[in-house]
């Protein structure tokens, strides 16, 4: 069903950044964290998604830090990142620079020493005993009760809270899935009265759409992760952008090849994708949808972080892959192609290990060439009127002139982007 809310306007050319707070510098602060912002903004980026700021609960604490994910407080700041004041002063700082800021909302859930379950013990979950408990198998938070019309009145009240009081520009919503959808549409009405924001669901129940501009791509990044393990196909990973392509118009779906769950529990990129991991990086950027990227992946930070406890990202000097990351941004933020053009998977022989396509909007095209697999001197034909003119390769600034029929050759992990000039 097609959403009846509209996606703002610079969403469309935005370049989503995670930020992990706890981890991001040695202090951890929002202050340490905003003299990045310069870095960031040249690297390209133009929208943060915050990790939860809110308070962690003692109760039932994992680790020595605790889950971001288990607040005692809707409303309150966690005071390792500093204060209210701190936190208004990097909107402020961020809006100045151009960036768009949403922060991560964990309406699912809450921690087991939240004010709510003193206050309103029957706006928690309880099992047939009375207790409180949760569905999903953590145990440091405790579900909500959307049955009780108070408790989702006073949930969006603290939505609103951050819209009016900080000029948030939007919500990623944590296991948006799990909450039912009318009370989304009722906090999107709500919160919208203030200003147009943008909403982010991690989830992929298309129906969400009705209430959400964007959805994660779970099922394509775990199929691109079975891919690159050999328990799947490229057919498969294909098939997983067609379902995609059904989704309502206007939909967009969220790429990354990491992020907090990943990093952390999974493997870094480099872990699950190995040589492939910077051509699937590219692939996220040219394809439809929106491209993100998780604090440190432009250092290249290749450690896992701890979750529950203080692990700095490892920072290389010079970050590594600023410059990679900007063309990408660069090009998505600039050429109509990318970020509302069509787009063609063209054929070959080699389709288990390359992807390649076209994206097109009017005379705008670009060509993506990405050797997923750890196959070297892989050739691949390309027949097409459109691959006719001038061409620039995005990564060395190279320019050549296509006649529509040209071979191409990519080694292991390699990724080629032209743009039509």
């Amino acid at each position: 069903m097609k959403s009846s809310f509209h996606v703002v306007p610079w969403a469309h050319t935005a370049t989503m950044y995670e930020v992990n707070i706890r981890q991001y510098t040695p202090e951890g602060t929002f202050n340490a964290f905003s003299e990045h912002l310069p870095r960031l903004k040249e690297m390209g980026v133009n929208l943060l998604w915050l990790m939860p700021i809110t308070p962690i609960s003692k109760l039932k604490m994992q680790g020595s830090l605790g889950s971001y994910y288990a607040c005692s407080s809707y409303t309150d700041i966690n005071p390792e990142y500093g204060t209210k004041a701190d936190f208004k002063q990097l909107i402020q700082r961020a809006h100045e620079l151009g960036f768009k800021i949403i922060i991560d909302w964990v309406a699912n859930h809450t921690g087991w020493d939240h004010h709510w379950t003193i206050d309103h013990p029957d706006w928690m979950m309880t099992d047939a005993d009375g207790n409180f408990t949760e569905k999903n198998g953590w145990h440091d938070v405790i579900d909500l009760n959307f049955e009780v019309p108070e408790m989702r009145h006073e949930l969006i009240k603290a939505m609103r809270y951050w819209v009016n009081d900080f000029d948030i520009d939007g919500f990623r919503c944590d296991m948006a899935h799990l909450v039912p959808l009318d009370f989304w549409q009722q906090a999107r009405l709500s919160c919208e009265l203030t200003k147009p924001l943008f909403w982010l669901a991690e989830c992929e129940v298309q129906d969400y759409h009705q209430v959400f501009d964007a959805t994660y791509s779970w099922w394509w990044m775990h199929e691109t992760d079975r891919y690159a393990k050999a328990l799947t196909t490229m057919h498969e990973v294909r098939n997983v952008l067609h379902a995609y392509s059904q989704y309502p118009r206007g939909a967009i779906k969220l790429f990354f090849t990491s992020n907090h769950d990943e990093n952390s529990w999974n493997g870094t990129e480099y872990e699950k994708y190995g040589i492939a991991a910077l051509a699937w990086a590219v692939f996220a950027f040219t394809w439809h949808g929106m491209p993100m990227v998780y604090s440190g992946q432009e250092s290249p930070s290749k450690k896992r972080l701890k979750f529950f406890d203080k692990d700095l990202i490892d920072w290389n000097n010079p970050i590594q892959l600023h410059g990679f990351y900007q063309k990408l941004t660069l090009l998505r933020a600039n050429n109509p192609a990318i970020f509302k053009g069509e787009s063609f998977i063209l054929p070959s022989d080699k389709d288990n290990e390359l992807m390649a396509f076209f994206r097109r909007s009017g005379n705008h095209i670009v060509l993506v060439l990405l050797n997923v697999s750890a196959h070297s001197r892989l050739k691949i034909h390309v027949h097409h009127d459109w691959l006719k003119g001038e061409f620039k390769n995005i990564f060395s600034g190279l320019s050549f002139h296509f006649h529509e029929k040209e071979e191409f050759e990519l080694q292991a992990g390699e990724y080629l982007v032209y743009e039509k000039i």
